[in-house]
């Protein structure tokens, strides 16, 4: 993390930045969702079977909070029958190194608590 004023402390600025980002993608589904559609997952049913234990009432509910903050765009395609897809915006794109990054920090960290944890079992 960068640090201009070398005091030891993050820049007002920053923490903000970072509260933001929590409250856009804070919760246990927003990041599966927004993983599995970088999949080109795009429709609800494809969606809700790429994340296990998501329910069609909360992958609805966070489609809608996505929708919102301008991470997701809903589509509705005339037709018999009507196709509703669901695709990321410009904004969700960026968030693709960063979804990578912690995809290898929690493989790295659930391989080193298995680790510990193997090693402390008697």
């Amino acid at each position: 993390m960068t640090n201009s004023n070398n005091t030891g402390t993050c820049q007002s600025n920053y923490v903000l930045a970072i509260n933001d980002t929590l409250n856009v993608l804070s919760g246990k589904w927003k990041l599966p969702i927004i993983a599995a559609m970088s999949e080109n997952r795009n429709r609800f049913n494809d969606i809700r079977r790429a994340v296990p234990k998501l329910t069609p009432g909360m992958l609805s509910k966070e489609l809608r909070d996505l929708e919102m903050n301008g991470i997701i765009e809903r589509q509705v395609h005339d037709g018999q029958p009507m196709t509703i897809v669901y695709e990321l915006t410009a904004s969700a794109k960026l968030l693709s190194g960063v979804i990578d990054k912690m995809i290898e920090w929690g493989l790295q960290h659930r391989d080193a608590a298995f680790r510990i944890e193997t090693s402390i079992q008697p």
